[in-house]
């Protein structure tokens, strides 16, 4: 009853607040007004941004806001709800898919690290790319190592169609991910014919229609620039060290981070599921370090080949019996240092923000584990993180939700330009992520106030990122 009580509150925190605050940072506001003009005009073959052509990431995630906006929704719910829903979708599925690969105590544990790592669901509330590429991508994987293992021909076709939709997602990158499973397999390599021409059938007909509509300017972009210039070149300054995911990984899984030490435990080989999850999540954490510019996004489709993993060892006897109250202790910690710092760092950089540790009263949330893990109950300890993880965020969203909303442009909207729309302009060296969220919230794009002054204009504030809206004189 436990565990299907804390799936419930997992799943509805999933959904929970999605429109409680503004669209946040460039991307979530740039991807949702191009869905949004996706549904106005009813083309759905080439994203526009305020007209424009706009080819910097394949056409998924449009598709999934277009889809919403027809169906009526708006504002922040067209843009968040597909992406969530997804991952529910297929967390339903990784943990039916792990019951079938193991069995149901890994599946557990397995789909419940997923559910509650801050990475996977922080990604999966957000209008990017990731989720989509994530989801597909290792919905794919799951289906393929289960060929692998069972030797089930009859899902192929489905794992091809799920790869080619992941293609649809971002581009090639899944193509690349995807290698691993390819060598594992490769002394039945007649057998993957099939999946791979349905892959290809799938994602094929809309890139060869924006070849034939945009010509060599679309591959440019898109491949050039945004496929290989990513991976080679720092010219789009998200350039960082090769350790950088290091940090970020483990920060992806809180709180489940302690539990990353069973990463390390020395896998049976003989078993092929176990060896394909390490070469998933391998091959992926060195392909992604190898890459000139690194996002931490990048990282979340070898998540749940993380959570895999350290769901089969944490089911299994032998864990360390510290891991689950160490990571009710973060939770006690984090959480609420999270919901101090999250809005200001989200605005001004990490960097300005200020730490102020939360009191030790927190660390009490580490009771309750301790006292089922050192009572032989491990199960319950488990899951009493989990219970914790859901109650510790359904009471931090309502305090949180206003907070991060002041850093996004839909208040300044509401309250301030809104009024003056049609005699208001942007001043082009306003932030990025305040220029697109008014453009978004609008429903059009500002005029550019050297190209087309008006009455009132929008201005970053001296020595910050915020704008204000000052009138002509």
């Amino acid at each position: 009853m436990t565990r299907w009580l804390a799936a419930a509150a997992v799943a509805a925190l999933y959904l929970y607040g999605l429109d409680g605050y503004g669209l946040i940072n460039a991307d979530e506001p740039r991807y949702a007004a191009i869905g949004q003009e996706m549904a106005r005009s009813g083309d759905w073959i080439t994203p526009r941004l305020w007209g424009q052509p706009w080819f910097e990431k394949p056409v998924l995630l449009f598709w999934m806001v277009s889809a919403a906006h027809s169906a009526g929704l708006g504002g922040e719910l067209a843009a968040r709800l597909p992406v969530a829903l997804l991952s529910i979708a297929f967390l339903a599925f990784f943990g039916c898919w792990m019951r079938r690969l193991f069995d149901a105590a890994a599946a557990w544990h397995s789909t419940a690290v997923l559910a509650t790592s801050v990475g996977w669901f922080a990604y999966s509330r957000t209008a990017v790319t990731d989720l989509p590429l994530a989801a597909t991508f290792s919905a794919a994987m799951l289906v393929g190592i289960s060929w692998l293992t069972r030797g089930e021909r009859r899902w192929l076709p489905a794992a091809g169609a799920l790869l080619g939709v992941a293609m649809l997602a971002k581009g090639l990158v899944a193509a690349v991910l995807v290698l691993p499973l390819v060598w594992l397999g490769r002394a039945r390599w007649r057998e993957l014919a099939a999946p791979a021409a349905i892959a290809l059938a799938v994602a094929l007909p809309w890139y060869v229609a924006e070849v034939m509509r945009h010509g060599w300017h679309f591959v440019d972009v898109l491949f050039v620039q945004h496929h290989f210039g990513r991976f080679a070149s720092g010219e789009l300054q998200h350039g960082q060290p090769f350790w950088f995911y290091a940090p970020v990984f483990l920060a992806g899984l809180f709180p489940w981070t302690p539990f990353a030490a069973l990463l390390f435990r020395r896998v049976n080989l003989e078993d092929p599921a176990l060896r394909a999850l390490s070469m998933w999540l391998g091959f992926g954490l060195l392909f992604f370090s190898a890459m000139k510019n690194k996002l931490p996004g990048y990282l979340l489709p070898m998540m749940p080949a993380a959570a895999a993993l350290i769901g089969y060892h944490s089911s299994r006897t032998g864990r360390p019996r510290w891991l689950a109250p160490l990571s009710a202790a973060l939770l006690g910690c984090v959480v609420p240092l999270a919901i101090a710092i999250l809005p200001k760092a989200l605005d001004e950089g990490l960097s300005r923000a200020s730490l102020q540790w939360p009191p030790a009263f927190y660390l009490a949330a580490a009771i309750p584990v301790l006292l089922y893990e050192f009572g032989r109950q491990p199960g319950r300890a488990f899951a009493a993180v989990v219970v914790l993880f859901a109650a510790g965020l359904w009471l931090s969203v309502p305090r949180l939700a206003p907070r991060l909303d002041e850093v996004t442009a839909r208040p300044f909207w509401n309250q301030e330009v809104a009024a003056r729309r049609g005699a208001v302009c942007v001043e082009p060296w306003l932030r990025r992520s305040w220029r697109y969220g008014l453009n978004y919230y609008a429903g059009e794009e500002l005029p550019d106030c050297e190209k087309s002054p008006e009455p009132a204009r929008v201005t970053p504030v001296e020595g910050t990122q915020r704008p204000r809206l000052i009138m002509a004189e």
